[in-house]
C-alpha cells in the first residue's frame, strides 16, 4: 500500500475535487458580484466619458481597462476554486507530479483500448451519466418552485427583476452543488473499496513484502549459522591459551584462564555435549591440564558465560584445581586427563542454584561500590600443598 501509495497508483475521486472546488468558487461569488457591479460602474462612467469627447487612444484604454477589469473581478473566483481543488484532490492522495510525465506504456495501443472500452472506461462513462441525470433532476426541481415566482414578476420593477433572478441563480447553485457532493462522497466510497481490493496483497506478495522488509530468513539464517560458526572456531582456538579444563567427564568441559593481577579466573570455552567433546580434543592437543570434577564443572557451566569471570562463591574450589594444576606442571605431569586429590569441594549431589548466586554476588558488590574479591593466588595454595605433603 506505502509503494503504491508513493508512486501516486492509489484511485481518487475527481468529482470530489470538483465539485467541492466549485462549491468554494460559489462561496466567493457574492464578493466576486459586488465587485463587479462595482466594476462596471466605473466602466460606464469611462465610456459616457469616452463618448462625449471620442478619440481613438480613449476607446483604446477604455477597452484595456475593461478587459483588465473583468479579468481583476473573476480571478478570486478562479483562484479560489482550483486551489480548493488542489488541495482536496491532495487530502486523497498527495500530489505526484511523474503522473503527468507521459509514460510509454500509455502510448501502447492494448493500453489505450484498455482505457477506452475497458472496465474501468465504462464505469466511468456510467457514472458520468447517473450524476448528469441525478444533478439535472434536483435542478430541475428547483426550478419548478421558482416558476410561480418568475411568472409573477412581469409587473416588478427591472431591479426587484434583477433581485429574483439573483436569488433564484443562487439556489439552483446552491441544490447543484450540494446534489454534487453527494454524488462525489459516494464516488469516494467506491474509491476506496476498489483502491483496498486492488492493493490487496496475495501470499506470495506477502512473503515478499516480509522479505524486503525483514531480509530473507534463510539468508539471515545462514549468517546467524556462520557467526556461530566463527564464534565457536575463536572459542577453541582460545583452549590452548587455558589454564584448565574442567570437565564432567563427558557431558561438559569448561576451559578456564587465570592472570595473576587481573581478578578472578575468566571462561574462555565451554560447552556441552558435541562441543564438550571438541573442547576436550582441543586441549589434549595443546597438552592443556584437564581436571574431572563433576559438580565444579556443572556449577561453572551453569553460572559462567563465555569471557565471564568466575562467580565470588567458587573462588576457593577453582583456587584448589588452578593450584593442583600448577603443582602437576612443576613436576611436568600436566597433559592428560587428573582428579584433585580428596575429591571437589562442592557436594556431588549439589542442588545449589549456581546461575541465580552469581547474579545475586554482581547485585551485592555493585551495592557496595565495588568488584567480589579475587581469589587467593594460586601459586599461594599451590605451595601450601606441597609444604603439607
Amino acid at each position: 500500500m506505502k509503494e503504491v501509495r508513493r508512486k501516486g497508483g492509489l484511485g481518487r475521486s475527481q468529482d470530489l475535487a470538483a465539485w467541492v472546488g466549485l462549491g468554494a468558487a460559489a462561496a466567493v461569488l457574492p464578493l466576486v458580484l459586488d465587485n463587479g457591479r462595482a466594476a462596471a460602474i466605473g466602466q460606464l462612467a469611462m465610456v459616457r466619458d469616452a463618448a462625449a469627447d471620442p478619440d481613438g487612444t480613449d476607446v483604446v484604454q477604455v477597452l484595456g481597462d475593461a478587459l483588465m477589469t473583468v479579468v481583476t473581478t473573476l480571478a478570486p473566483l478562479f483562484v479560489v476554486g482550483v486551489i480548493t481543488a488542489i488541495a482536496v484532490s491532495a487530502a486523497q492522495g498527495g500530489i505526484h507530479l511523474h503522473r503527468l510525465r507521459l509514460h510509454a506504456e500509455h502510448l501502447k495501443p492494448k493500453g489505450i483500448a484498455s482505457r477506452l472500452v475497458g472496465g474501468q472506461a465504462w464505469w466511468q462513462g456510467t457514472k458520468t451519466l447517473l450524476k448528469t441525470a441525478a444533478v439535472a433532476l434536483v435542478l430541475l426541481v428547483a426550478l419548478q418552485a421558482l416558476v410561480p415566482t418568475l411568472l409573477a414578476s412581469g409587473r416588478l420593477p427591472l431591479s426587484h427583476l434583477l433581485g429574483i433572478a439573483s436569488d433564484g441563480t443562487s439556489t439552483l447553485l446552491r441544490t447543484g452543488i450540494a446534489a454534487g457532493v453527494i454524488l462525489a462522497i459516494a464516488d469516494v466510497a467506491v474509491v476506496f473499496r476498489r483502491n483496498r481490493k486492488q492493493t490487496r496483497m496475495t501470499l506470495r506478495e506477502v512473503k515478499e513484502e516480509h522479505k524486503r522488509t525483514e531480509g530473507d530468513p534463510m539468508l539471515k539464517g545462514a549468517i546467524r549459522s556462520k557467526q556461530l560458526q566463527m564464534s565457536r572456531n575463536r572459542m577453541m582456538a582460545e583452549v590452548a591459551n587455558a589454564d584448565v579444563v574442567l570437565v564432567n567427564p563427558t557431558h561438559v568441559a569448561v576451559a578456564l584462564r587465570y592472570e595473576p593481577g587481573t581478578g578472578a579466573p575468566r571462561v574462555v570455552a565451554k560447552g556441552a555435549g558435541a562441543v564438550a567433546a571438541r573442547i576436550r580434543s582441543a586441549a589434549s592437543d595443546a597438552q592443556v591440564p584437564m581436571v574431572e570434577d563433576v559438580p565444579l564443572a556443572r556449577a561453572l557451566h551453569a553460572a559462567c558465560e563465555l569471557g565471564q569471570e568466575i562467580p565470588a562463591h567458587l573462588f576457593t574450589a577453582v583456587a584448589r584445581v588452578l593450584a593442583f594444576v600448577m603443582a602437576l606442571r612443576r613436576r611436568g605431569a600436566g597433559s592428560g586427563q587428573h582428579r584433585v586429590p580428596g575429591g571437589s569441594t562442592l557436594p556431588a549431589d549439589d542442588t545449589t542454584d549456581h546461575r541465580a548466586a552469581a547474579r545475586a554476588a554482581v547485585r551485592d558488590a555493585a551495592r557496595a561500590g565495588r568488584r567480589p574479591a579475587a581469589p587467593t593466588d594460586p601459586a599461594e595454595t599451590s605451595t601450601g600443598q606441597e609444604t603439607t605433603r
